[in-house]
């Protein structure tokens, strides 16, 4: 990848998904970088995280603020501000704010995702709450993304 500089706006639009206490602001648009990645910040309610779920997509998160309780393929653990967590391509992962108040992160996708497209639609998808499994892997489908699960739960505080 050449070498690219992309000054951001600070005001991009968030991208709000009550239903999993997701508030996500696109830094770099995966157009931006020949479609070798795509970054995000997010930031995530007490007690929120979104569904167990895998892709073939790589994801790098660095905990800006908060602690998060994070799962891959089974194992289970914690990440505070600072700390960074790679979860491999294709691997089930999940994770929950276990902070009490808004917890963030700055996450990488590698290859880059139209993450503005997929999060918007995946709010519609819940915009009554978290449907069930069925209804998840529909959406899922067609962005190569499996729902395993329900989101985890961790006691916040």
């Amino acid at each position: 990848m050449p070498f690219r500089f992309h000054r951001s706006s600070g005001d991009e639009a968030p991208i709000l998904i009550p239903a999993i206490g997701l508030t996500l602001r696109v830094a770099l648009p995966p157009s931006l970088s020949d479609g070798e990645m795509t970054a995000i910040e997010t930031v995530n309610m007490p007690g929120f995280g979104p569904p167990l779920h895998r892709h073939a997509e790589t994801e790098v998160f660095r905990v800006i603020e908060g602690r998060y309780l994070y799962q891959c393929d089974g194992e289970r653990f914690e990440a505070g501000a600072g700390d960074v967590v790679t979860i491999p391509g294709g691997s089930a992962h999940a994770f929950v704010n276990i902070s009490d108040k808004p917890a963030r992160q700055f996450v990488l996708i590698l290859p880059g995702l139209d993450a503005e497209a997929f999060f918007t639609q995946l709010g519609a998808v819940m915009r009554d709450g978290v449907p069930d499994a069925a209804a998840l892997n529909a959406f899922g489908k067609a962005w190569g993304v499996e729902f395993l699960g329900p989101p985890l739960r961790a006691t916040v505080g």
